[in-house]
């Protein structure tokens, strides 16, 4: 193979990659013997026919396409290595012609990485808020720890918002049962808007062994039509009231959730919000910078890459809802939208990633950064570390590519983070 005609316009490059005659027959001869079984001539039973005859019936060039077809992919990736390109999103094969010495010429054209001209990345000012942490945010986190940690005792009183209640009930609509209306066993927490409207407020003060009807109407769009809007009534028997009881915040609360004092709990209660809080400062800090910098630069961005990665970001959702136990297209019916649709929502952001990798590319070609064979052992040891797993079994998963471009990134952004300049976040304008 050789590649001629090269060209490039903007981030398209198309070239010709020619099949000497040897090279394109071994294509020819495989697509016959492919098609060979499927294809009819008079006078021949289905794969009887030879190739000559079948040249001969259909034409020469009857298995030209196919052939190409199957040396495009080896065709197209040696033209790429000859031409020391990167090229991105969906290559075409634009143009098949057979040379009079019974060869191939295949003409490829494909979006390649851009060239991109760097404003300025360093130094750049962008807001950094300030990190605090409050007596009121711990003592939040503090009663979040008194609810995991409560108890529930049956008290003998009628019941109040708040309490739960554990119910017996039925529901009829004109006398008849209707489909989902009963349980029985079934802890209800008053004031929690779990049911239909009036149902738990007709519930408050109801004691244990009390039953009583609701007279009830469901809401106009309730999701099962055949009950939208309709009266009914459900028959309830109240066979326990329970009340949240929450522990005393002490020292016996604190060893409990393995802290020897209340003090100690609360220090790290407050050393875990700080980290959180810094680290959300630090990566907004860290993205209106990188921002500011994809700003400042110049570049014709291929709609290729924008594409590929709207794929991928379709692909990843589609993937975290059907963890989900959702099939995916059973949730795009349920939002209203066609998969068409649903990956055009995801156009900006695409848009913005793609940006942005061109940017921290361009950074760390700029800064002569580069990812050495000891750099990816450490970070697979890292993974390796995380996940509890041999560092070769990891690289079975972990494309090393894919992790250099990730690392090379990383790096990248630390050049533009580093050298940033933080100032206080501006106050907001004054209402007039």
């Amino acid at each position: 193979m050789i590649v001629k005609n090269s060209s490039k316009e903007k981030n398209t490059v198309t070239f010709a990659v020619e099949l000497d005659p040897a090279e394109f027959e071994k294509q020819v001869n495989a697509a016959y013997l492919k098609n060979k079984n499927r294809i009819q001539v008079p006078g021949f039973r289905k794969g009887k026919a030879s190739r000559m005859v079948i040249e001969g019936f259909y034409g020469k060039d009857v298995f030209y396409d196919e052939a190409a077809e199957n040396a495009a992919n080896d065709a197209f990736a040696f033209g790429v290595e000859q031409e020391k390109l990167r090229p991105v999103g969906r290559p075409s094969l634009s143009d098949i012609s057979i040379t009079e010495e019974k060869g191939a010429v295949l003409t490829f054209s494909t979006d390649v990485w851009p060239e991109a001209a760097l404003g300025q990345y360093k130094g750049l000012e962008a807001e950094k808020e300030s990190v605090e942490v409050t007596d009121e945010e711990i003592d939040r986190e503090v009663e979040k720890l008194r609810k995991q940690n409560a108890r529930m005792v049956t008290v003998d009183r009628p019941a109040e918002n708040g309490d739960t209640v554990n119910i017996d009930y039925a529901g009829t609509k004109d006398g008849v049962p209707f489909d989902g209306g009963a349980a029985e066993g079934h802890d209800l927490v008053l004031g929690s808007n779990s049911f239909i409207p009036g149902f738990e407020e007709k519930l408050m003060g109801v004691s244990a062994g009390e039953e009583r009807d609701l007279e009830l109407t469901f809401p106009e769009e309730y999701h099962a039509k055949d009950l939208a809007g309709q009266a009914v009534v459900f028959h309830v028997k109240c066979n326990s009231v329970k009340l949240e009881e929450l522990p005393e915040v002490d020292d016996e609360f604190a060893k409990d959730n393995d802290f020897d004092t209340v003090d100690e709990m609360r220090a790290d209660i407050s050393k875990r919000l700080m980290d959180g809080k810094t680290t959300n400062a630090n990566n907004a800090f860290t993205d209106r910078l990188v921002n500011a910098a994809v700003a400042n630069m110049t570049c014709d961005i291929p709609e290729g890459m924008i594409q590929d990665n709207m794929d991928s970001m379709v692909n990843e959702y589609a993937r975290y809802i059907t963890g989900q136990g959702i099939p995916f297209e059973q949730y795009l019916k349920m939002i209203g939208a066609t998969p068409e649709s649903f990956r055009e929502t995801t156009r900006p952001a695409a848009e913005a990633q793609t940006k942005t990798e061109i940017l921290l590319d361009a950074v760390a070609k700029a800064e002569g950064i580069e990812i050495s064979e000891a750099d990816l052992e450490e970070e697979y040891g890292k993974l390796a570390e995380n996940y509890k797993m041999e560092a070769e079994e990891v690289k079975k998963y972990v494309d090393a590519e894919a992790l250099k471009a990730d690392l090379l990134r990383r790096r990248a952004t630390a050049v533009i983070t580093d050298s940033g300049v933080a100032v206080a976040p501006k106050e907001p304008a004054a209402e007039a």
